[in-house]
């Protein structure tokens, strides 16, 4: 199966943040049905995270997951990723097709529908849609909140799409009430005391 074949079926996203046992919590992650992990950390530099994207590339492969980084389309190269996340203020897609190849797969991050519907026209493979609550990931982020999420639902979005942003156990329900077809999520899993319990969980959220 593809990268592009593999996203289609995809439901939960799995973004990191550093810390010591990133790894094993990834591992434990993928048991409970994490489909794809971004590699995210804004302040190593890429000869840091090469490393680490490698090692959490060959754990994400041995599960049947797909590997992404995130704004980094080098990193992703170097790595050897299934492709790469881009927000509102990085390179174009087109960019990222060029470096790795049409079959990477390509996603955007979207905070209103016209953003949304920008980026499936420029050719993003998957969305990112949020922020629907506020999180200490990005504490400056602009809030759309539920009612973008059920915006979004009512529209007949051609990609994937994953509702982010202070996606909990406790607020699952309520995203995928309003719609949303998949969740990324950092600190509901990564801070979970069973990681592994917590991604089974969310999933079930999107499966009833």
């Amino acid at each position: 199966m593809n990268p592009k074949q593999r996203l289609q079926e995809s439901r939960l996203i799995l973004v990191t943040d550093p810390r010591p046992d990133l790894t094993d919590r990834v591992a434990a992650a993928l048991r409970g049905g994490v489909d794809i992990v971004q590699l995210r950390d804004k302040r190593a530099a890429r000869e840091e995270l090469l490393p680490l994207a490698r090692e959490l590339k060959e754990l994400c492969d041995r599960a049947g997951a797909l590997f992404t980084v995130n704004d980094d389309i080098r990193l992703a190269r170097l790595s050897g990723t299934a492709g790469v996340h881009l927000g509102q203020e990085d390179d174009p897609v087109s960019l990222a097709r060029d470096v790795l190849g049409r079959d990477a797969v390509v996603g955007r991050s979207a905070g209103t529908l016209e953003e949304a519907l920008a980026a499936v026209e420029e050719g993003a493979d998957y969305l990112g849609a949020g922020s629907v609550y506020p999180t200490p990931t990005k504490p400056d982020a602009d809030v759309p909140g539920l009612e973008f999420i059920r915006e979004l639902a009512r529209q007949d979005i051609p990609v994937p799409w994953f509702a982010i942003g202070g996606v909990t156990l406790k607020t699952a329900e309520e995203v995928a009430a309003a719609g949303a077809p998949g969740f990324a999520v950092v600190r509901a899993v990564l801070d979970a005391a069973d990681p592994e319990a917590a991604a089974r969980e969310l999933r079930s959220c999107l499966e009833g």
